[in-house]
């Protein structure tokens, strides 16, 4: 299949890139490299540096591919509130350039990198992809919500396949943005580095981690899917913060201070996934196990080092 991938550039994006093209694929990536490098473009896909809101160069690059999956986006939280316009431009109006420019092109197959944030505050645990979207508390959130709307609408009015990833946590080695607002490069690179570890609610919260491979094969597994379709990607496991730092210090065989840094507005409190959906759909499956993954993690922070 030839794919687009927006974003392709990022961390995510070039891990994607590489199975996509492991599997066979024909790749392209867009990116802009305001956020991504292109250093991280895998050798053996096509690179296009253009911006989403390029309307009109968007088509020619589109025209021929099967499938796009659009990872492009801000998506600093901190930020999303400080600057709202400023998401809702390039996270929601710009992904609708996309869909358009999509059909114009005749591209009519689309997965989205969504987030488990659309949930909110979750009514239950494991959250279900029938469980309802929660009142969110950032303008990154409503830009996934919003965007997770506009496919809809384009499968609606144009027959477009859409399917909708809802991310939960995801970690890995070559995870290199700044800010950096993640927890695990945040907790390795402290630890690494000997300096006290940030952490909040005295580390209770839970999280649901997904291994970046894990993830891009789920992108992989779906693009033979059709229609209007939503999925959690998550290992189905929730960690707590301070059992996530206990097994960082473990696999570097020693420990560092702890910065308490207290209670956190907005936070939520515990998060994880449901994923058998997925898993009945394409036979898709985490494989990657925390620790394992954060061993890898651990030694890609230490080679760029």
């Amino acid at each position: 299949m030839r794919v687009l991938v927006t974003g392709g550039a990022g961390f995510i994006g070039s891990a994607l890139t590489r199975v996509l093209l492991e599997e066979g694929h024909d790749v392209t990536v867009l990116d802009n490299l305001s956020t991504g490098h292109r250093s991280a473009v895998p050798e053996g896909a096509r690179f296009i540096e253009a911006d989403l809101a390029d309307a009109d160069a968007l088509p020619d690059a589109l025209r021929g591919h099967d499938a796009v999956i659009h990872m492009a986006a801000f998506i600093e939280v901190a930020r999303s509130v400080e600057e709202p316009v400023l998401f809702a431009e390039n996270n929601i109006v710009n992904s609708v350039r996309l869909l358009e420019a999509m059909r114009r092109a005749g591209v009519r197959k689309i997965v989205f990198s969504s987030s488990a944030t659309v949930y909110g505050v979750p009514e239950r645990l494991p959250i279900r992809e029938t469980d309802p979207l929660g009142v969110q508390s950032n303008p990154y959130g409503a830009s996934k919500v919003a965007t997770e709307a506009f496919c809809a609408v384009y499968n609606q009015l144009h027959g477009f396949d859409a399917i909708i990833l809802r991310y939960f946590n995801p970690y890995g080695p070559g995870e290199r943005h700044e800010p950096e607002t993640h927890v695990v490069p945040n907790f390795v690179r402290a630890v690494l580095e000997k300096r006290p570890v940030p952490l909040y609610w005295k580390g209770e919260t839970v999280r649901d981690f997904i291994y970046v491979d894990d993830l891009a094969r789920a992108h992989t597994a779906v693009l033979g899917l059709s229609g209007l379709q939503v999925f959690n990607v998550g290992s189905e496991t929730g960690t707590r913060m301070i059992d996530l730092l206990r097994e960082i210090f473990r696999i570097v065989g020693y420990e560092t201070p702890v910065d308490d840094l207290g209670e956190r507005a907005g936070d939520v409190m515990a998060t994880y996934a449901w994923s058998r959906k997925l898993a009945e759909a394409t036979g898709w499956r985490a494989q990657v196990p925390l620790a394992e993954g954060l061993a890898r993690t651990i030694e890609g922070f230490r080679e760029r080092r």
